[in-house]
């Protein structure tokens, strides 16, 4: 499968190993150029590109950047096939990094706000899980204690192939329903940052609470640093 990466972050770069390894043919980008990616390249056989070379012509089209640079891409599939697959890792961070999104803070969902922008619909994944344990704690399919990974979106086709792509990495996966209801994955919520199987991840879903936790609102001086939040 071709794949696109948007994002050489902690969240990207682990894609792009493990897409990688798991035989996929990867372009990765940054908003610094493919110059900046020569290593990763390297490490990895995945080929360094520009952004526009990241989102077009691929099967799959992850976005792992902050929430603050998406408004950068609007734009970008405007032209792109119906069924491309576009992969939304987003969390947003208000305190500590992406100041105050409107939208969220009127109750929007994440991922839904970031579908509004791109302009193309969306699969929520890879945002409840450490970059770390993406990268090194993937088992064999039935292994126990496998991790498992929520997923939402509204296009059952495209979670089905976000559902392969993380079996082969290694992970089982959980559907958390459609994009208005992925709040169950966000910040704050039973599931974020948290190892669980299938079992215990759908548990954590079922516990999640609509409401975004108070420490995951904005304040009138946010952001602040991820040491000090605002």
């Amino acid at each position: 499968m071709k794949i696109g990466i948007i994002g050489s972050g902690n969240i990207g770069g682990a894609l792009t190993r493990r897409f990688r390894a798991a035989g996929h043919e990867v372009t990765v980008a940054n908003s610094r150029g493919p110059a900046s990616l020569v290593e990763l390249a390297h490490e990895t056989g995945a080929r360094a590109g520009t952004v526009a070379e990241a989102a077009r012509g691929n099967d799959v089209v992850v976005v792992a950047i902050p929430m603050n640079r998406i408004n950068d891409l609007a734009g970008l599939f405007a032209n792109a096939p119906p069924d491309l697959v576009v992969v939304d890792t987003s969390n947003y961070y208000p305190r500590q990094r992406d100041g105050r999104i409107a939208g969220i803070e009127e109750g929007r969902t994440e991922s839904g706000w970031v579908q509004e922008r791109l302009g193309h619909s969306v699969v929520k994944a890879f945002n409840n899980i450490y970059a770390r344990h993406l990268q090194e704690n993937g088992k064999p399919a039935g292994a126990p204690g496998r991790i498992a990974l929520p997923i939402a979106g509204d296009d059952a086709k495209a979670k089905a192939t976000v559902m392969r792509l993380i079996d082969e990495i290694g992970f089982d996966s959980v559907d958390a329903g459609t994009i208005d209801e992925s709040w169950r994955q966000q910040p704050g919520s039973p599931v974020y940052a948290k190892d669980h199987d299938a079992e215990g991840a759908r548990k954590a879903l079922a516990e999640a609470r609509k409401e975004r936790a108070p420490e995951w609102r904005a304040t009138g001086s946010s952001p602040g640093t991820f040491t000090s939040p605002a």
